[in-house]
Protein backbone atom coordinates (compact mmCIF):
# COMPACT_ATOMS: atom_id res chain seq x y z
CA UNK A 1 0.00 0.00 0.00
CA UNK A 2 2.82 2.38 0.52
CA UNK A 3 4.82 1.76 -2.72
CA UNK A 4 5.45 4.97 -4.48
CA UNK A 5 3.41 3.51 -7.96
CA UNK A 6 0.58 2.19 -5.47
CA UNK A 7 -2.80 2.81 -5.98
CA UNK A 8 -3.24 4.39 -1.99
CA UNK A 9 0.03 6.17 -2.53
CA UNK A 10 -1.06 7.67 -5.91
CA UNK A 11 -4.54 8.91 -4.55
CA UNK A 12 -2.56 10.38 -1.79
CA UNK A 13 -0.82 12.99 -3.78
CA UNK A 14 -3.90 13.42 -5.74
CA UNK A 15 -5.11 14.92 -2.92
CA UNK A 16 -1.84 16.70 -1.62
CA UNK A 17 -2.37 17.93 -5.08
CA UNK A 18 -5.62 19.47 -4.83
CA UNK A 19 -4.76 21.11 -1.11
CA UNK A 20 -1.65 22.45 -2.56
CA UNK A 21 -3.76 24.03 -5.39
CA UNK A 22 -6.78 24.98 -3.41
CA UNK A 23 -7.60 28.67 -3.31
CA UNK A 24 -8.59 28.80 -0.39
CA UNK A 25 -5.52 27.02 1.35
CA UNK A 26 -3.12 29.60 -0.36
CA UNK A 27 -4.69 32.00 0.82
CA UNK A 28 -4.17 30.68 4.29
CA UNK A 29 -0.89 30.19 3.69
CA UNK A 30 -0.25 33.79 2.44
CA UNK A 31 -1.50 34.80 6.02
CA UNK A 32 0.98 32.67 7.73
CA UNK A 33 3.74 34.14 5.83
CA UNK A 34 3.02 37.17 6.24
CA UNK A 35 2.95 36.84 9.89
CA UNK A 36 6.40 35.11 9.61
CA UNK A 37 7.52 37.96 7.74
CA UNK A 38 6.54 40.59 10.71
CA UNK A 39 8.98 39.97 13.71
CA UNK A 40 7.09 42.64 15.38
CA UNK A 41 3.41 40.56 15.34
CA UNK A 42 5.62 37.23 16.16
CA UNK A 43 7.65 38.73 18.81
CA UNK A 44 3.79 39.68 20.23
CA UNK A 45 2.50 36.89 19.63
CA UNK A 46 5.33 34.88 21.28
CA UNK A 47 4.76 37.26 24.01
CA UNK A 48 1.30 36.87 25.06
CA UNK A 49 1.47 33.21 24.41
CA UNK A 50 4.38 32.67 26.86
CA UNK A 51 2.55 35.13 29.28
CA UNK A 52 -0.56 32.39 29.29
CA UNK A 53 1.74 29.37 29.67
CA UNK A 54 3.19 31.41 32.68
CA UNK A 55 -0.06 31.99 34.31
CA UNK A 56 -1.66 28.30 33.69
CA UNK A 57 1.72 27.13 35.45
CA UNK A 58 1.21 29.30 38.16
CA UNK A 59 -2.51 28.35 38.02
CA UNK A 60 -1.17 24.68 38.20
CA UNK A 61 0.70 25.12 40.98
CA UNK A 62 -1.51 25.85 43.24
CA UNK A 63 -1.18 30.08 43.42
CA UNK A 64 -3.83 32.28 42.73
CA UNK A 65 -3.35 34.92 40.32
CA UNK A 66 -3.36 38.47 40.77
CA UNK A 67 -6.09 40.83 39.35
CA UNK A 68 -2.80 42.76 37.52
CA UNK A 69 -1.99 40.51 36.28
CA UNK A 70 -4.86 39.31 34.72
CA UNK A 71 -5.21 42.41 33.59
CA UNK A 72 -1.63 42.42 32.21
CA UNK A 73 -2.81 39.50 30.09
CA UNK A 74 -6.23 40.22 28.92
CA UNK A 75 -4.90 43.95 27.88
CA UNK A 76 -2.00 42.06 25.77
CA UNK A 77 -4.39 39.36 24.24
CA UNK A 78 -6.85 42.50 23.31
CA UNK A 79 -3.79 44.10 21.81
CA UNK A 80 -2.77 41.07 20.18
CA UNK A 81 -6.40 40.52 18.19
CA UNK A 82 -6.23 44.05 17.51
CA UNK A 83 -2.98 42.75 15.02
CA UNK A 84 -4.79 41.99 11.75
CA UNK A 85 -1.76 39.94 10.80
CA UNK A 86 -1.55 38.23 14.05
CA UNK A 87 -5.10 37.98 13.83
CA UNK A 88 -4.97 36.90 10.30
CA UNK A 89 -2.58 34.12 11.34
CA UNK A 90 -3.83 32.47 14.16
CA UNK A 91 -7.18 32.29 12.04
CA UNK A 92 -5.01 30.72 9.37
CA UNK A 93 -3.44 28.58 11.92
CA UNK A 94 -6.94 27.24 13.02
CA UNK A 95 -8.55 26.56 9.45
CA UNK A 96 -5.23 24.19 8.74
CA UNK A 97 -5.62 22.45 12.06
CA UNK A 98 -9.30 22.15 11.59
CA UNK A 99 -8.99 20.54 7.73
CA UNK A 100 -6.12 18.58 8.60
CA UNK A 101 -7.82 16.79 11.71
CA UNK A 102 -11.05 16.51 9.38
CA UNK A 103 -8.55 14.69 6.53
CA UNK A 104 -7.11 12.71 9.23
CA UNK A 105 -10.80 11.69 10.92
CA UNK A 106 -11.96 10.60 7.54
CA UNK A 107 -8.50 8.39 6.55
CA UNK A 108 -8.42 7.14 10.19
CA UNK A 109 -12.33 6.14 10.19
CA UNK A 110 -11.56 4.11 6.54
CA UNK A 111 -8.88 2.36 7.92
CA UNK A 112 -10.83 1.37 11.57
CA UNK A 113 -14.21 0.57 9.30
CA UNK A 114 -12.88 -1.28 6.20
CA UNK A 115 -14.80 1.18 4.30
CA UNK A 116 -15.80 4.88 3.22
CA UNK A 117 -17.71 6.26 6.36
CA UNK A 118 -20.98 7.87 5.99
CA UNK A 119 -21.33 11.16 6.21
CA UNK A 120 -23.73 10.61 9.31
CA UNK A 121 -20.48 8.74 10.72
CA UNK A 122 -18.51 11.74 10.06
CA UNK A 123 -20.26 14.26 12.55
CA UNK A 124 -18.72 14.51 16.03
CA UNK A 125 -21.48 13.84 18.85
CA UNK A 126 -21.84 17.32 20.45
CA UNK A 127 -18.15 18.53 19.29
CA UNK A 128 -18.29 21.93 17.50
CA UNK A 129 -18.58 20.27 13.98
CA UNK A 130 -21.95 20.07 15.40
CA UNK A 131 -22.25 23.80 16.21
CA UNK A 132 -20.80 24.82 12.36
CA UNK A 133 -18.19 26.88 14.35
CA UNK A 134 -14.51 25.08 13.61
CA UNK A 135 -15.08 25.25 9.66
CA UNK A 136 -15.03 21.42 8.88
CA UNK A 137 -17.87 19.88 7.08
Amino acid sequence: MLADDSQVMSKTKELCEAIAGDPEYKALLEKVERFLEDDASKLQFQSVQERSHELGQKQQSGLELSAGEVEDFESAREALMENSVARDFMDAQQSLQSVQMAIGKYVGMTLELGRVPAEEEMVDEGGCCNEGGCGCS
